[in-house]
């Protein structure tokens, strides 16, 4: 199930400004009722709402914060992380340069080529999980390639 939460702008009774997560509206109401809403900077608890301008999304935005989907929720992925994963698409890319996509035929060219039915050459495609254990046992090498964020949108 995929968890959201709600960012407020939030001002106390001494017009410090601070950021608060919040399952719901009902959720902050509820905290701030009973005091749970403090200011960081000066510890006040009349806490409300304040005045936010909208969080559109567009091209620009989405490139800053890229979200990815993992195990049905989302994981934003932190800006650190974004040259790591520009770095992977390009050794990825440098893999399958000059490998031929024999698709399902995966496992059955691995094996065609390490025996010699074939000639030998870079090929990629896809295996189930047990054709790969198969080849592997089997002494035939292969490379699992990761699916990276953004290549099945």
């Amino acid at each position: 199930m995929l968890k959201v939460m709600i960012r407020y702008s939030l001002i106390c009774s001494s017009a410090h400004e601070f950021e608060g997560w919040f399952r719901s509206s009902e959720d902050f109401d509820a905290q701030s009722s009973a005091g749970l809403c403090a200011c960081p900077e000066c510890g006040s608890t009349s806490v409300t709402k304040a005045l936010m301008r909208p969080n559109v999304a567009t091209s620009e935005t989405r490139a800053v914060v890229p979200v990815v989907a993992q195990d049905k929720q989302l994981v934003a992925i932190p800006p650190e992380a974004r040259e790591f994963i520009e770095k992977l698409k390009e050794i990825k890319a440098a893999l399958l340069d000059g490998s031929e996509n024999v698709g399902k035929r995966f496992a059955e060219e691995a094996r065609r080529i390490h025996f010699g039915e074939a000639p030998v050459r870079a090929v990629h495609g896809e295996a189930t999980a047990e054709d790969a254990r198969a080849l592997v046992e089997e002494g035939i090498d292969i490379l699992p390639l990761p699916v990276l964020p953004g290549e099945r949108n």
